[in-house]
This record gives C-alpha cells, structure tokens and sequence, in this order.
C-alpha cells in the first residue's frame, strides 16, 4: 500500500491558500480517478483506490498543519506493514511558484507540517512531491505569505499546474522515486 498525504488547513477560509496546496492536489488526483467516496479516519479525510495495481490510501489531515504527523502516525500504526511508502504532497517557498520537486526524506526547512510528521513518525522514510509557491514579498512573513490566498495571476495557471501535478502523483504511483526525480526535478 502507498500511502499519500497532502497537507492543509481544514477551513474553508483556507482553501484557496499557498499553504493548502497539499490539499487541493489531493482533490484533483481524487477527481481524475473518479473517486467520491470520502471518509473520516485518522483525524483525516480519506480515500481509497487502486491505482496502476498499487493499493492507495489518500489522506488530507484535518488536525490543521503542524498537527499532521498525528493523522500519518494513526495510519501507519493501523496499517502496520501494508504500508511501503509515504509521498507527503505539500508547499515549499524555496521554490518558485509552480515548480514541482520530488524529494526523498530530507530536511524540513521549517515547514511545520514537515516537523510533525518527522517528530511523530522518527525513523520513518517518506517521499515528498514539494510545490513551489514562492518566497514571499518585501519583508513579509511566510506564515503571512503561505496563509493567503493565490494571487489572480497564479489561480489563472494553477489548473495547468494541478493537471501536471496528478500526472505526478500517478508517476509516483507506477514507477518510483528515481523515476520522479529524473523527470520532474
């Protein structure tokens, strides 16, 4: 099983934020499978599929950001050995606004969604597919920055960006890492 996690926040009033791009990929990949079915489980909103022969389990934790290792540890625990491997879908303001960057492990570089699933998961590999969102303007703080909304100029290209962002996940999902990595970084 492969599990897959995109980080948000849970309020409407976020929904169209930097920082819930983890969730808004999740519904697009969602969406492009045809699956509606959702449930809660894990302090998450959940979904299963199966995809290229790989059993999925979709998850977009409602425990608000920095809490998101609970829902990933209450999966993992719950899971036990199905689960091979993690892909954590999330924002990155080191890279540039719609650039995409898979990532195996690594640092945190401060995201607090990051820090909770390292804290409350040690010794755990994930993957990351990263989405660049940029750095914020001016001396504007990336707390700040992260939690509005997309500029009009960006939402005109996020449906492309999605698009390219489901190819990636499925990409994830038939071959591997490397294979990511290679094509997309």
């Amino acid at each position: 099983m492969i599990l897959i996690a995109g980080l948000g926040n849970p309020d409407k009033e976020y929904y169209l934020t930097r920082h819930n791009i983890g969730f808004i990929v999740i519904e697009k990949f969602l969406e492009s499978l045809g699956v509606k079915e959702r449930k809660r489980k894990f302090k998450s909103k959940t979904a299963s599929a199966l995809v290229a022969g790989e059993s999925i389990l979709v998850m977009q934790p409602l425990t608000y950001m920095n809490e998101s290792g609970f829902a990933v540890s209450m999966a993992r625990k719950f899971y036990k050995d199905e689960i091979k491997k993690i892909l954590v879908v999330h924002d990155d303001i080191d890279l540039e606004f719609g650039k995409l960057k898979f990532k195996r492990n690594g640092g945190n570089a401060g995201h607090k969604g990051l820090i909770s699933i390292s804290q409350l998961n040690a010794n755990v590999e994930f993957d990351r597919l990263r989405f660049g969102v940029g750095r914020p303007p001016g001396v504007k703080a990336a707390a700040d920055y992260v939690l509005k909304n997309f500029s009009k100029t960006e939402q005109k290209e996020l449906d492309l960006l999605l698009a390219l962002s489901v190819d990636a996940v499925k990409d994830y999902i038939g071959f591997d890492i490397d294979y990511c990595m290679n094509k997309y970084n």
